[in-house]
C-alpha cells in the first residue's frame, strides 16, 4: 500500500490513512508520535479526576528515574527550571545583588575617592612630601625674587651714580 508523498506504483496512485485508521492502530503509516499524543490525553483526562492519597503514592512509586537518579539524591541547579517571576510579585525597592567583580569594583572606585579627599587635606604620605617640596620651592623662589630685587635696585644706584 503506497502512502504519503512517495509513488509505489507507476499509476501515481497514492493513499492516505484515515482518522479512524490511525486511532485505531491499522494503520502503517502511523506517527512515531501517536502514541505519545494517547498517553498525553489520558493523563490530562487524569488531571481532571479527583486524586486520592492512595493514587498519589502510587504515582510516586511508578516514576522512573535515568541511569542512577533513582539510587543517589543529586541536586544539579542546571537540572531545575526556573520559575518564572510575575510582574506583581516583583519587589521594586528591592536591588539585585551584585557580582563580585561589581562589588570589587564599586569599592575600587570608593577606595580611590577616599585616598584623593585624604590627599586634598594633606593626611596622606605622599601628600606631605608634596607639601614640603612646594614649601621648599616657595621659599627659595621667594629668596631669588628678593635678590633680583637687591639687584635691581643696585643697578639703579649705579645709574644714579654714574649720572651725577
Amino acid at each position: 500500500m503506497a502512502r504519503g508523498k512517495f509513488k509505489g506504483k507507476p499509476t501515481g496512485e497514492r493513499t492516505f490513512s484515515s482518522e479512524e485508521e490511525l486511532a485505531a492502530g491499522t494503520s502503517a503509516g502511523r506517527p512515531k508520535s501517536f502514541k505519545k499524543k494517547q498517553v498525553e490525553k489520558e493523563v490530562y483526562e487524569r488531571r481532571e479526576e479527583p486524586i486520592d492519597e492512595e493514587d498519589e503514592e502510587e504515582v510516586e512509586k511508578t516514576e522512573k528515574h535515568k541511569g542512577t537518579a533513582g539510587l543517589i539524591e543529586i541536586d544539579n541547579p542546571n537540572l531545575v527550571k526556573p520559575k518564572g517571576i510575575k510582574a506583581k510579585d516583583v519587589d521594586v525597592d528591592r536591588t539585585a545583588g551584585l557580582s563580585r567583580r561589581e562589588r570589587e569594583e564599586i569599592e575600587k572606585q570608593r577606595s580611590i575617592l577616599h585616598y584623593k579627599r585624604l590627599q586634598e587635606e594633606g593626611k596622606t604620605d605622599q601628600a606631605r612630601k608634596d607639601l614640603d617640596r612646594l614649601s621648599l620651592i616657595r621659599q627659595e623662589r621667594a629668596e631669588a625674587a628678593k635678590k633680583r630685587e637687591e639687584e635691581k635696585a643696585a643697578k639703579e644706584e649705579r645709574k644714579a651714580e654714574a649720572r651725577k
